[in-house]
């Protein structure tokens, strides 16, 4: 007869074989995904909102051809990063009732379409503001330590990768189309308005045992073909202005990483920011195999997005391929995979390489 011990390994050892039991990577066991529609993988389906995006021809390229909540064509950056870690290769929405702890165990998503850090601004379109993303991830902590114990949760918690892609809603949904926060702040104050509300949120994650943490820089704002088609009467190209405040809050980020790092004890956080990559594919769309950058792939292109972007528009691109943006505020799955090809290569590649 086996001894008790040995028995014991062999069962456990086969349950993992099985996928009863989650094998957990020592470097990133999860990634963990809070923000807005940048990174949202459908938790907007389950919410009681117009900002929605499940059903076609959204997801037409994703797998099964299925929509699913995400705003794009296909794919996500988180879907390629949780690949690029070694884990799944899509990462599940947290209020998908058609997943549980099981799945969330190796990657959850919390994030809303149309949320910001301002709780003014996730009230815009009645999406999920961030506090609640964090209720959220609290009621995921509870529910992780009864599926794995108190020991092995904690170590998920601690070594997984969290993904904070958010803030561009802020502005354009926000200061830039409502009177409250821009008749209360100049644009510099109101960017140091929202850089305390990132601080107060990476300070709160981190004291419920996050320790590798990447906080998302804007894009370049000014040039998604929404903004271009509001610029058309100086040309149609890029609202620089709106470009200069992304680069600028961009900047504020950075600092504020740097000050994290110091305060933070135990933790790393880096910053992940998307603006020159995307900025130098939208300069130079040939240079990346796009044929396409004013204008979107869904629709006419030049404005459309969410229940505009449907499937009986008869302008929709045949091959999303040649775009750099899918509908006129979010980028098609092939932009999606240079720009976090590019992050894992900078800001992510010591969490790839465990320094």
């Amino acid at each position: 007869m086996f001894p008790k011990a040995t028995l014991w390994l062999l069962l456990l050892t086969l349950a993992q074989n099985l996928g009863l039991i989650p094998q957990i990577n020592a470097t990133v066991p999860a990634i963990i995904v809070f923000g807005d529609s940048s990174v949202d993988s459908g938790n907007n389906n389950w919410v009681s909102t117009t900002l929605k995006s499940n059903f076609e021809p959204y997801g037409r390229d994703f797998y099964g051809k299925k929509p699913t909540g995400r705003f794009c064509n296909g794919r996500i950056p988180t879907d390629i990063i949780s690949e690029a870690f070694g884990l799944k290769t899509s990462i599940p929405a947290f209020l998908d009732p058609a997943y549980n702890i099981t799945e969330f165990a190796t990657g959850v998503c919390f994030a809303s379409a149309g949320t910001g850090y301002d709780n003014v601004t996730s009230s815009v379109l009645s999406v999920i503001p961030l506090w609640k993303e964090v209720e959220y991830y609290k009621n995921y902590q509870q529910q992780l330590r009864s599926y794995l114990g108190d020991e092995k949760a904690q170590e998920v918690i601690s070594e997984s990768l969290y993904v904070i892609s958010i803030g561009t809603n802020d502005f354009l949904e926000n200061y830039y189309t409502l009177p409250v926060r821009s008749s209360q702040y100049t644009v510099e104050a109101y960017q140091d308005f929202l850089v305390t509300i990132a601080k107060d949120f990476v300070t709160e994650l981190y004291q419920l045992g996050a320790r590798k943490l990447s906080l998302g820089g804007l894009p370049p704002m000014g040039c998604l073909p929404l903004e271009r088609t509001t610029n058309l009467l100086l040309g149609g190209g890029c609202n620089e202005g709106y470009n200069n405040v992304a680069n600028n809050f961009n900047g504020k980020l950075n600092d504020l990483v740097q000050e994290l790092n110091k305060e933070l004890k135990g933790a790393r956080v880096v910053f992940s920011n998307p603006y020159n990559i995307l900025l130098e594919i939208i300069k130079k769309p040939s240079s990346f195999g796009f044929e396409s950058a004013a204008v979107a792939c869904c629709a006419t292109g030049l404005f459309e997005m969410s229940y505009l972007c449907n499937q009986n528009n008869p302008f929709t691109c045949s091959d999303a391929n040649k775009f750099i943006f899918w509908d006129s505020f979010h980028p098609t799955e092939k932009t999606n995979s240079i720009a976090s090809t590019h992050l894992l290569q900078t800001s992510l590649a010591k969490f790839l390489n465990d320094e």
